[in-house]
């Protein structure tokens, strides 16, 4: 199991075409990555409990203090054009040493959506930034 959650984070940092999608606040960097759900292998999703879905996306986000893996709170959520807004739900996942968090969304056709990510690190200050990500549904 430990193998099958290395493999989705490093899948999913891997996702953006290699391009690093991170936000750094003093000594605390928050890597993320929002990708849809098909993309999963079936044990891999069912090992760290996500739904594989056409039209359900994944946001995992990761905090490092001073470069170590850490904990902290993570919150936000997800909008289209439309001004439609769902609430993200993050569920910590620890394997080993690393810590990461995974929230689940839907989404309906081919659509840009915004996201908004709220996070803080061990020493509890609060950060938000935002970013958007186009996403199309599996056929």
């Amino acid at each position: 199991m430990q193998r099958l959650a290395l493999l989705l984070l490093a899948f999913c940092l891997a996702l953006p075409a290699m391009a690093e999608q991170k936000q750094s606040y003093g000594e605390l960097d928050v890597h993320y990555s929002a990708f849809n759900s098909g993309f999963l292998q079936p044990e891999v999703a069912a090992a760290v409990g996500l739904v594989r879905s056409k039209s359900q996306g994944v946001v995992n986000v990761a905090l490092l203090q001073a470069g170590l893996a850490s904990t902290g709170q993570v919150s936000g959520e997800v909008k289209n054009l439309l001004g439609q807004i769902s609430p993200l739900t993050f569920k910590q996942v620890k394997e080993g040493t690393a810590i990461y968090y995974l929230a689940q969304f839907p989404f309906e056709q081919q659509e840009m959506l915004r996201f908004t990510l709220n996070v803080k690190g061990a020493d509890g200050v609060p950060h938000s930034f935002d970013f958007s990500q186009e996403f199309f549904p599996d056929q």
